[in-house]
């Protein structure tokens, strides 16, 4: 089953629902409908034969740019859904009714490998920018529940959106977005205390969310920079990179030279963000 969004411009105002809709099943037993329905405001009768005209000299509707969570990565963990916000803006010279957002991956939005989510209900605002053109907000909220790990990879942006003068428009990839699985990252700098030039021991474990069993997961052979901030610095040193197990465990031994915190931290990959490790202060006698 997946989340069919359906979005109305009426009068001016976007309203929004979200229905949960069987849909056929795909080959990894997921599927999806994607339905916007975007109405734009219905002229009155007196009104058609001019818009009707109008509207053959000049298909002048737009969807100028549709930008979800700033632009930045969405990061999704095993449990709780992630919202982020969007912006979508688009333009016809009769003025713009609404407009909404909906984030997809496959090859098309019709067909049933397709996977996506769309708008939430009462999340939208618009505001005029000037007669033709509206920019308009919301959030859309992504479920890990319903994500396999394959889907941490970019997704397209699409967007819907009604003129004023009844044309309706949808544009299936106008931008996109980058979906990361979290990531966590530990640390343990020992013995403590510890005397000065005698061997540490700094373990750890990099794991992010495995999106097919909602777990964290090892993330096995990673390169991991173990870092030292001596006491009083401002900023962390890179001493040595380590690479993670296949469990995703670290370890690796340094000399004690000073009382100081040591960390790991990871650049992160395209499917998984950076993470550093909340340090573990070392006191060396």
């Amino acid at each position: 089953m997946r989340i069919r969004a359906t979005v109305a411009a009426v009068s001016g105002a976007l309203a929004l629902s979200a229905l949960a809709v069987p849909a056929a099943q795909a080959d990894d037993g997921r599927s999806w409908t994607v339905d916007h329905g975007v109405t734009a405001p219905q002229p009155s009768a007196g009104e058609k034969t001019k818009r009707s005209f109008a509207a053959t000299q000049a298909d002048d509707a737009k969807i100028t740019s549709a930008v979800v969570n700033g632009g930045k990565p969405i990061v999704v963990g095993t449990k709780s859904k992630q919202t982020v916000p969007y912006t979508v803006t688009a333009t016809d010279d009769s003025g713009i009714a609404g407009a909404a957002v909906f984030i997809w991956i496959g090859s098309s939005v019709d067909d049933e490998n397709s996977f996506g989510f769309g708008p939430n209900e009462k999340s939208v605002s618009c505001k005029v920018v000037n007669a033709t053109t509206t920019t308009c907000k919301g959030t859309i909220t992504l479920d890990p529940g319903l994500m396999l790990n394959s889907d941490a990879t970019w997704w397209r942006v699409g967007a819907a959106a009604g003129a004023n003068d009844g044309q309706e428009l949808e544009r299936d990839a106008v931008s996109k977005v980058r979906v990361q699985r979290f990531s966590k990252l530990t640390v343990n700098a020992s013995p403590e205390p510890v005397k000065k030039g005698k061997t540490i021991t700094v373990t750890g474990k990099l794991t992010r969310a495995n999106w097919d069993t909602g777990t964290y997961k090892g993330y096995s052979k990673q390169a991991v920079k173990l870092q030292f901030k001596k006491k009083g610095a401002k900023s962390y040193t890179t001493v040595k990179t380590v690479k993670t197990s296949s469990t995703g465990t670290l370890k690796t031994t340094v000399k004690a030279s000073a009382d100081g915190t040591w960390r790991y931290s990871f650049a992160g990959t395209p499917s998984t963000p950076a993470v550093s490790a909340k340090g573990d202060y070392l006191d060396v006698k």
